[in-house]
């Protein structure tokens, strides 16, 4: 009703005036979750402003700790951080909850390695203060972070440090070190942690099963893939999209076609609607297997269905394409996405690039760099380097190739850069 009340006739301040009588913190709350969502941040600020004014508001931790976890979510650290000093200024002592909600802020930023750096240090701070002993929530969200960023030192010295202290892993604490070392192909040592989860009573959930099953199919161990699943039908979880989509892509990836339509058939059997991700896992399956031209009906059948469509599953069709020697194709289909209502963006432009220039085709990249001058996208150093890394020079970070958007045009950049490898 307040977020309907709102508009540029009607400031925030005096629609919250009108309702004095009857908002309080938990609707606050949930205005603040609203305008997290539409990224409003300043009207974020005039609200929680307003909220200190009332007679009702008592500042607590509770306050400043869902706060600051709201700001988290949306990756505006800087204002969780902002928070944090309000917190303090205004006589709050921070406490255990606190902490944790602003080392998840941190792991939300884009530049994991800073986050990763900082969310350690407010760990150790909090070893040596009384009330913000770190608890098993800490513990979890800090393995979780390592386990995406792959650091199994970390979790294992994290995981060493839980099994020394006055702390009990849950099967949130479990399921951050399987996943840490199915990522990292690490079986024997994600066996031994599932072996202790379980002596330990603790028993798999859904989390624990999709981790082993991804674990396993990357590595090609299908049988042990197909065995875990089977447990899962067996068991009182429910089997998600993200367990048929792993094990979809991973048979692909072995050229088992038969196997991964099996798992298709069967999760739609069993009630569940594909999603868009389970599309692409198709696509990129059938690609991978030489049936381009499944690949490309399912493609056709989802833009017929009018369902929002995905540059991601643009993109997927467009590299099924060019892993296929089809580079033709793929700019006939690339010149079509705005009939299909899918902007192309920096990662598309990524891929074709790369893909055109291995197969040496200069006039197709001399195409591409002309559509990227007309979008805005400004290639870096990294995204060129890249592209010669597939002719045999040192090959490039893909993690640390990028694009970006500039509204005024790349016309030098892009042209300059290109004639150095001969490609204009």
């Amino acid at each position: 009703m307040l977020m309907r009340s709102f508009s540029d006739k009607e400031p925030f301040l005096k629609t919250l005036n009108k309702y004095v009588k009857v908002v309080r913190t938990e609707h606050c709350f949930l205005l603040f979750e609203e305008l997290g969502k539409c990224d409003k941040w300043l009207q974020y600020l005039e609200v929680f402003r307003w909220m200190q004014k009332q007679r009702w508001y008592i500042a607590d931790n509770g306050i400043y700790s869902k706060l600051i976890s709201v700001m988290g979510k949306k990756g505006q650290t800087r204002m969780a951080m902002w928070l944090f000093s309000e917190m303090r200024n205004s006589g709050c002592r921070p406490d255990t909850s606190v902490y944790n909600a602003l080392i998840t802020a941190h792991l939300h930023s884009r530049d994991k390695v800073k986050a990763l750096a900082k969310a350690l240090a407010y760990f150790d701070k909090m070893k040596g203060m009384e009330r913000c002993k770190p608890n098993i929530v800490t513990y979890n969200i800090l393995l979780r972070g390592f386990a995406q960023a792959r650091n199994v030192d970390q979790v294992n010295a994290l995981f060493k440090d839980v099994g020394e202290s006055i702390v009990s892993p849950d099967i949130y604490t479990y399921n951050g070190v399987i996943d840490a070392y199915g990522k990292n192909g690490m079986i024997r040592e994600m066996e031994s942690v599932l072996s202790r989860m379980k002596s330990n009573q603790c028993k798999p959930d859904i989390i624990t099963f999709n981790a082993l099953i991804d674990s396993y199919g990357k590595r090609q161990e299908f049988d042990k893939m197909e065995q875990v699943f089977k447990s899962l039908l067996r068991s009182k979880e429910r089997a998600t999209l993200p367990t048929f989509n792993s094990m979809i892509l991973n048979y692909g990836k072995a050229r088992q076609k038969e196997k991964a339509e099996h798992v298709f058939r069967k999760m739609t059997e069993m009630g569940y609607r594909p999603s868009f991700i389970t599309y692409e896992s198709l696509m990129y399956m059938y690609g991978l297997c030489d049936s381009v031209s499944r690949a490309r009906e399912l493609f056709d059948g989802l833009v017929e269905s009018k369902v929002e469509m995905k540059v991601s599953t643009l993109n997927t069709m467009l590299d099924v394409y060019c892993m296929n020697g089809l580079h033709r194709e793929a700019d006939m289909l690339f010149e079509r996405p705005s009939s299909l209502l899918v902007p192309p963006n920096s990662s598309t432009y990524k891929l074709l690039y790369k893909a055109y220039t291995k197969a040496n085709l200069k006039e197709l990249v001399a195409k591409l760099l002309m559509h990227m001058e007309k979008d805005g996208i400004v290639p870096n150093k990294r995204f060129f380097l890249d592209a010669l890394g597939a002719f045999g020079s040192s090959p490039a970070n893909p993690a640390s190739t990028s694009a970006t958007t500039n509204s005024k045009g790349p016309s030098k950049v892009c042209k300059s850069l290109a004639r150095n490898i001969g490609y204009v």
